[in-house]
């Protein structure tokens, strides 16, 4: 899959699966927007690219804020001269609070979905103008198989998720705008390990058919594909990229 001229964003791509995801479109061609509040880390991401021979640019983004998102897109667009794919794949995770959702600290809950929900939706909005000018274009959201199990709110922040995902497919498909989502299972990144310790053991043992956690390059193909054009008619779907976590009849 070849993905020269093309122009694309990844959200929280300063470490973890958004890094694999931005390499991964640089090393087929795309000029690539590291958009992620770490400058430290997004700034080497974007200087590695570029020392591999691709183009990339960092550009500190909070996707939660909709003047942040515009000013991003201002600057893809005066960097590369346009917007062709979006993964929104910024998220709190690695240091997310554990709280029910009876008792969550109602300010960290909304600071939450901010980010993990309504994220999504802050950077279709301030992208899709841009991709439109261009003849259409795809985005990949970043869900997971915690929609569908016990998760408190990081769960029903990527219900949220799919939900965005399945809506925005229709309200963008003619404009020819493709939105579809991945589903990763447990992914061997550091903030999993910070989150699940030894538990992700258990959970490799007990629930996945493939019996090892999923690397970030396990992502990067599903993401790549749902991106090029031979997903041309494929949109408002989740793919499960999980190992056998999940099933759905």
């Amino acid at each position: 899959m070849s993905f020269e001229n093309k122009v694309a964003v990844v959200t929280g791509a300063a470490q973890g699966i958004g890094e694999a995801y931005a390499k991964a479109l640089a090393a087929r061609g795309a000029a690539v927007v590291i958009a992620d509040l770490n400058v430290e880390a997004g700034e080497q991401v974007a200087k590695q690219i570029e020392a591999d021979g691709g183009r990339a640019l960092f550009v500190r983004t909070d996707v939660s804020d909709a003047a942040s998102a515009s000013a991003m897109v201002a600057a893809t667009v005066e960097a590369f001269d346009g917007l062709d794919l979006l993964v929104n794949n910024a998220a709190i995770y690695g240091d997310m609070a554990f709280d029910l959702l009876i008792s969550v600290d109602w300010d960290y809950y909304r600071r939450f979905m901010s980010v993990n929900m309504d994220g999504a939706l802050v950077m279709t909005r301030a992208c899709y103008p841009e991709m439109v000018k261009r003849g259409g274009g795809a985005i990949v959201n970043q869900s997971s198989t915690a929609a569908y199990l016990y998760s408190g709110f990081y769960g029903l922040a990527k219900v949220g998720v799919n939900g965005l995902t399945q809506q925005l497919a229709h309200e963008l498909g003619g404009m020819r705008i493709r939105v579809n989502a991945i589903a990763p299972g447990p992914v061997d990144t550091e903030a999993t390990r910070t989150q699940a310790g030894d538990a992700a053991k258990d959970i490799v043992r007990t629930s996945l058919a493939i019996k090892r956690m999923g690397q970030v390059e396990d992502m990067v193909g599903a993401c790549l594909f749902l991106l090029s054009d031979d997903a041309g008619w494929i949109t408002g779907q989740i793919l499960a990229v999980d190992g056998g976590q999940t099933f759905r009849a």
